[in-house]
């Protein structure tokens, strides 16, 4: 076996490859050779990171020395400053928001420094593509610990003594729901792992089947010989190619290597895996719908009772996780359910991994033990606002969840804290804004993309959405009233109560909790007819200060639509009836004389 002095990891994620880490990667190997390090170098192509803001992002280590925003212009400095010299390129370095210190240790940024990774615990160290990788991090001594040591009652009684719950949104108990699906009567049982992860902005699930495939694959098992079963769907949306892609690589090496098919590891239990692609439909996000979609239906929603546990894909009892609940399992049989019990709070076990996006310096993957901070995540780990501005509200939770305000900053993240809040974990979307963000325009983005994704099965969902969302356009076109808040307020608790699947009955959150918080917003809107954050284009006007401009022209030379006039003797002007509201001016101005009013 080939010893190396230094590994070098590139992230080769989607998000770092979208930022140009194949370009990055190839001049690497080829600058490496080059120089004749191949032999005491070893270049390693990992999965995401985190840190998405950053990419593409190569690490070096043993030093564990992090370059950000790299370019394969930066490949030959690399290599002759850090591996042939040993010294760090200083300008690659982490740079801290507001005191623009650099970090020469990807252990000491802080964006890392807060987190305890489970979930993601081999993302960005390993090469997903390369079973051995896996097994060098203790990967499948799980399995065979619960193969050859333990009967499936004490692999159901760890995840129960763990206090896992369900990562995709319902946070219901992992092990009690596995238990029903076990005690179930049925000749025949599936494992399902849903990973279609429609959040707008979400991609914690991406992330785990494209830097940690095996992790999913070995937590399935875990719960396939816990429940009694011998095949699994992995339901994965089609736009993820690069998780498809490694997820198949994963599952052949699994074959190869004799831990999925018949027989594995020499013992009684078989496990029989398939990748099912969708097309896309947030609906499918429930588990009634995603299993119609297996079966070759359109995936609406069913009535329950009765519930998957007893009739769930084809007929059979089945048990459905979403990928970062799955990917928990292994170490949780690893290394026993109470030590998983210690991390979190009382209620809310183990630790939860967020998609960190929005007007925040460090957008990317957090994952962090349950009963952090909104604060922590925002600003010690996420590094504040952009731009120096300030903190306004989070939407928590994905499009069904809800907007917290900056009361809420200090509010330990878990299901019982959230709820009591009128938000939700969901799947572990965070979406942060800034006070030039309108939370009612906020509201309506969100209800217009549940309303666009609602499959049209009940009238509560089909129905009520598109009503409110007609209200919420004609707030922020200036057209509302006063007792519009009223009907928004009815028609939001009637589908909330009275719709068939979880799409519908938490649709309403963005709008309840932007009229508990911000109803301020909604009464100006329709009172005074502005949009305080200046957002809403109807609300708006643009307008040019006669004593700043400079008579330059790169406004009107800008216009799409030709509406601003003036010369080189007459201050311009914009003409209202004519503008498109567009704000090109604005951004083109040197000399700020342009304002939104």
């Amino acid at each position: 076996m080939a010893l190396y002095r230094a590994h070098v990891l590139v992230c080769k994620g989607t998000g770092c490859k979208s930022s140009g880490a194949a370009p990055v990667y190839d001049a690497l190997k080829e600058e490496i050779t080059r120089r004749g390090l191949d032999k005491e170098v070893m270049l390693v192509e990992t999965g995401c990171h985190g840190m998405c803001e950053m990419g593409p992002i190569v690490v070096v280590y043993p030093e564990g020395s992090l370059y950000c925003r790299v370019t394969a212009d930066d490949v030959a400095e690399i290599v002759e400053e850090h591996l042939y010299k040993g010294r760090l390129v200083q300008r690659l370095l982490y740079t801290t928001p507001e005191d623009k210190v650099k970090i020469p240790h990807y252990r000491d940024i802080p964006f890392y420094k807060k987190q305890f990774r489970i979930a993601l615990r081999n993302c960005g160290y390993i090469n997903p593509d390369n079973i051995e990788e896996y097994i060098a991090r203790d990967g499948y001594v799980a399995l065979a610990k619960a193969l050859t040591a333990m009967d499936p009652e004490d692999v159901l009684a760890e995840v129960k003594t763990s206090g896992l719950r369900g990562r995709g949104g319902g946070g219901f108990p992992t092990g009690l729901k596995w238990e029903f699906c076990r005690r179930a009567k049925g000749d025949k049982k599936y494992v399902i792992c849903n990973a279609d992860e429609g959040d707008p902005g979400a991609f914690m699930d991406r992330s785990i089947l494209e830097g940690d495939p095996h992790a999913l694959i070995e937590g399935m098992m875990l719960g396939a010989y816990a429940i009694g079963a011998d095949e699994g769907y992995i339901y994965c949306r089609a736009e993820y190619p690069l998780a498809i892609k490694r997820l198949g690589v994963a599952m052949a090496q699994c074959t190869e290597y004799g831990l999925l098919g018949d027989n594995i590891m020499g013992t009684d239990f078989s496990f029989h895996l398939h990748v099912k692609e969708g097309a896309g439909a947030f609906v499918c996000g429930e588990e009634t719908a995603l299993m119609a979609s297996i079966e070759g239906e359109r995936g609406m929603p069913r009535p329950r009772p009765p519930f998957p546990a007893n009739k769930g894909l084809w007929g059979k009892p089945s048990n459905i996780n979403n990928v970062e609940t799955w990917a928990n399992v292994p170490s949780i049989i690893r290394e026993g359910g109470e030590w998983f019990a210690s991390i979190g709070t009382e209620k809310s076990k183990g630790t939860k991994v967020f998609a960190l996006t929005g007007k925040v310096n460090n957008t990317g993957l957090v994952e962090v033990p349950m009963g952090t901070t909104i604060r922590e995540i925002v600003f010690d780990m996420g590094g504040g606002i952009l731009n120096g501005r300030k903190f306004k509200a989070v939407q928590i939770g994905g499009p069904s969840g809800g907007c917290l305000t900056e009361e809420h900053l200090d509010l330990p993240v878990n299901y019982e804290s959230l709820t009591a809040a009128g938000a939700i974990m969901g799947s572990g979307g965070l979406v942060v804004m800034d006070e030039d963000t309108c939370m009612v325009d906020v509201a309506r983005f969100f209800l217009e993309f549940t309303q666009r994704e609602s499959c049209g099965k009940c009238v509560p969902c089909r129905e009520g959405t598109k009503q409110m969302l007609l209200t919420l356009e004609k707030i922020t076109s200036g057209k509302g009233k006063m007792k519009d808040l009223e009907t928004l307020e009815e028609l939001a608790l009637m589908v909330k109560e009275m719709s068939l699947c979880g799409l519908g009955q938490t649709a309403p959150n963005p709008v309840l909790t932007t009229l508990r918080y911000f109803r301020d917003e909604y009464e100006a809107h329709i009172k005074d007819k502005k949009c305080p954050a200046k957002a809403c284009s109807a609300l708006i006007s643009f307008v040019i200060d006669a004593e700043k401009c400079r008579k330059c022209g790169i406004c009107a030379k800008n216009c799409p639509v030709d509406c601003i006039a003036g010369d080189r003797n007459t201050p311009y002007v914009i003409d209202q009836e004519r503008c498109i509201k567009c704000g090109t001016c604005l951004e083109v101005c040197p000399f700020q004389a342009v304002s939104k009013v």
